[in-house]
């Protein structure tokens, strides 16, 4: 019998899960997943988080400010791993969070929760690491599969890890697209998790990143009139204040891995949304330095931010 509360205790305190209980955690993560549409909706009150990747001691941190679940409902916009030096904690805890508190915590998939993406950007090396197989890895890489697109708060503000897409104008679009699976090259799928708002544009654009899509103001005015919102809430893109408004106040953009790849020097937010829409953004720095251990990577190698390519802040 799995025991969360165990597991959640073990997690907080940076120990690591047995590998059969990895794979335990990530087997009843799915079967929750499977019940949730491409769109879940839920209501406000709700603290949202953009990327966190790997930064463990700031998600800490995150509970610190915004209170613990479940006494806080949270919504993760993705992007849980990858580039910090605990991915693997980072993860297992949101993932036991997830299913000890299955309707006060809700967990969307960014570009980072693929296969192909973690096998370059440290998640699948730091697996490798900690647990002399890439069996952690897999299980983690398959429940991504699972994890669902797209959020709705008070059927108003919609949230996703990335962006829009020409390929889809509607929720109903959104609604039937196969997500089960490895988050494809193109598509509409992909645009989701990869594509940025651009204010130099009003249409949509070819994206630097090599996947997805820049989108303008025409494109955010229109896909909010034709799905009755009023806001769209994303991550996915480095703020040096924690947070970016765009778009006469269509467009926020949620950054919560302070000092990002722990050079960066930004500072990161958690966006707190009340009963009435109001939006309040709880800005932070990284958590302070008695309260973090640097592994023994830090000067570089395997899982080390450093060491990995640059690829795009």
């Amino acid at each position: 019998m799995l025991d969360l509360d165990a597991c959640i205790s073990r997690l907080l305190q940076r120990q690591l899960l047995a590998e059969v209980v990895v794979r335990d955690v990530c087997a009843k993560l799915k079967e929750a997943l499977l019940k949730e549409s491409n769109i879940q909706h839920i209501s406000t009150p709700v603290t949202v988080v953009g990327d966190v990747h790997g930064q463990f001691y700031d998600v800490l941190e995150i509970f610190k400010i915004g209170g613990h679940c479940p006494d806080t409902n949270y919504l993760f916009l993705g992007d849980y791993v990858d580039r910090g030096y605990y991915s693997v904690e980072t993860i297992s805890l949101l993932a036991c969070l997830k299913l000890r508190y299955p309707n006060r915590i809700w967990l969307l998939r960014g570009n980072h929760e693929s296969r192909a993406v973690t096998q370059t950007y440290g998640f699948y090396t730091e697996c490798m690491r900690k647990y002399n197989s890439a069996n952690v890895w897999r299980y983690f890489t398959d429940m991504f599969d699972f994890l669902t697109l797209s959020v709705v708060i008070d059927n108003v503000i919609f949230c996703v890890h990335g962006g829009l897409s020409p390929s889809l104008h509607t929720l109903d679009q959104i609604r039937v697209i196969d997500r089960f699976k490895e988050i494809p090259h193109d598509g509409p799928m992909a645009d989701l998790v990869w594509s940025d708002p651009d204010n130099a544009i009003s249409d949509f654009g070819i994206s630097p990143r090599g996947a997805g899509y820049t989108f303008g103001v025409n494109v955010v005015e229109k896909f909010l009139y034709l799905n009755d919102c009023r806001h769209i809430l994303r991550a996915h893109q480095l703020c040096m204040e924690g947070y970016q408004v765009l778009f006469d106040d269509l467009v926020t953009t949620v950054w919560s891995a302070p000092n990002y790849c722990y050079r960066c020097g930004n500072m990161a937010s958690i966006l707190e949304i009340s009963p009435a829409i109001d939006r309040f953004f709880n800005v932070f720095g990284a958590a302070p330095d008695t309260d973090r251990e640097t592994p023994s990577t830090a000067g570089g190698g395997a899982g080390d931010p450093a060491s990995t390519p640059d690829y795009f802040l």
